[in-house]
């Protein structure tokens, strides 16, 4: 025990507290020490200093419940404003959304004037956010833009909120205001991208301050060459930038050059290996091949990749009809099936896959698994007598096939009960 904690223990505060005071030299940002502070401050009433430590202690911890309640304790009857404000916080962490909604209402209209009901505003915009409650989180956004004009986060806001709820056009046409109107000068590599997506790559062009958003403006326009020697000029660059190598492979797939293509597709998984847009390529380049095999087992990887796991199947199945042979492909239909909970289904898929590939140790175990399960026992030790041959050590036959032998060979129930009254004149 330190000198301050002796000091504390002994109820000499204002002796504890000037030790403490002291050790903040050295821990400007601990916590622990800030929070006894604190607590010694209100002890020996200074009021000031508390509010100073509690504030320090949220700008290192902002979720911290103890600083937010000792604040809360301490603006009750002397700031209504910074009350309600730091009473819906406490809320929003705790998951109380509407009542975190009425306090940042309430501290909006405690506020002295528009500039200090700012912050409860932002906040009550984004609570209106994350509730799905877009047109709400609009309306603030909007107040809000009458009093923080020079913000360029309220236009963003905007923009993501009207792409989501009136589509593009709108989007574009807040961030142009914004350019325009509010000097915003940055939005401008933001507007090429906007500009892209809407289909419009001459404005996006004109714009674009990335040479790799020049490029892509480029091959939109089917200015390909363009936009190729763009590329090859800053490739020192950005050749570790994922999208530099999406970009190429879009140059060799407009080119039907796909060999090329898939060699920079190859680069961008090296840099990013979860996303998505890896097999959205891919797939892309074998429907242009005319090969549905691959192009299907590619879209479903991708919609796997997205969480659309009933689309990824759909696709899984759809490329089975080309190929019924395949042992991943079968594999992968199969576990999705059980993700499901269509053990019937699956159970099929796994008996494809044991006829494809006899040796198969996860077809044979999950089919003999299934079999069980539906009190075929027969049929379960005929596939675990098969997986026996080829891997005597399994651990799910070491831990199933005398249990479900010994069930297959003297029933169960109503069975063993016939067993019990006519012996070994009831055969099996």
């Amino acid at each position: 025990m330190n000198l301050a904690e002796q000091l504390e223990q002994d109820e000499k505060y204002e002796e504890a507290y000037a030790e403490y005071k002291k050790q903040m030299v050295q821990k400007p940002a601990d916590v622990e020490l800030l929070t006894k502070l604190g607590h010694l401050a209100l002890i020996l009433e200074k009021k000031e200093d508390a509010k100073i430590y509690y504030a320090k202690i949220l700008e290192i911890d902002p979720p911290n419940i103890l600083a937010h309640e000792q604040l809360i304790d301490i603006f009750m009857h002397e700031d209504r404003f910074k009350y309600y404000l730091l009473r819906g916080n406490l809320r929003a962490l705790q998951q109380q959304m509407s009542h975190a909604k009425s306090d940042f209402k309430k501290a909006i209209d405690h506020a002295k004037d528009p500039q200090e009901a700012l912050p409860a505003r932002y906040l009550y915009a984004g609570l209106c956010e994350g509730q799905g409650r877009l047109n709400e989180a609009i309306d603030e956004y909007l107040r809000i833009s009458d009093y923080d004009e020079k913000n360029p986060v309220v236009f963003l806001k905007l923009a993501e909120l009207y792409e989501k709820t009136e589509g593009l056009v709108a989007a574009i046409q807040t961030l142009e205001r914004g350019r325009k109107d509010r000097g915003f000068k940055d939005f401008e590599e933001i507007l090429a991208g906007y500009y892209i997506r809407n289909s419009q790559p001459e404005k996006a062009y004109e714009l674009a301050q990335s040479e790799l958003t020049k490029a892509r403006a480029l091959f939109d326009m089917g200015r390909n060459d363009a936009g190729y020697e763009i590329l090859m000029g800053v490739k020192d660059k950005y050749s570790k930038e994922k999208i530099f190598h999406s970009l190429l492979a879009q140059y060799y797939f407009q080119k039907d050059m796909f060999e090329e293509a898939f060699k920079e597709i190859d680069e961008y998984e090296k840099i990013d290996s979860k996303s998505p847009l890896i097999y959205q390529m891919r797939a892309l380049i074998y429907e242009k091949q005319g090969d549905a095999f691959n192009e299907h087992i590619n879209w479903g990887k991708y919609n796997v990749m997205r969480g659309e796991k009933d689309v990824a199947l759909n696709e899984y199945l759809t490329a089975y009809r080309f190929n019924d042979k395949d042992v991943d492909l079968i594999e992968t239909i199969a576990a999705l099936l059980e993700a499901e909970g269509d053990k019937t289904k699956a159970s099929e898929f796994y008996e494809r896959l044991a006829d494809v590939d006899p040796k198969n140790r996860l077809a044979l175990e999950k089919i003999a698994e299934f079999r069980e399960s539906i009190g075929d026992n027969y049929g379960a030790i005929e596939y675990m007598e098969r997986l026996k041959e080829i891997d005597p050590r399994n651990q799910f036959l070491q831990d199933n096939y005398e249990k479900i032998k010994s069930i297959a060979e003297n029933g169960t129930g109503f069975l063993q009960f016939l067993k019990k009254i006519f012996g070994n004149k009831m055969s099996v």
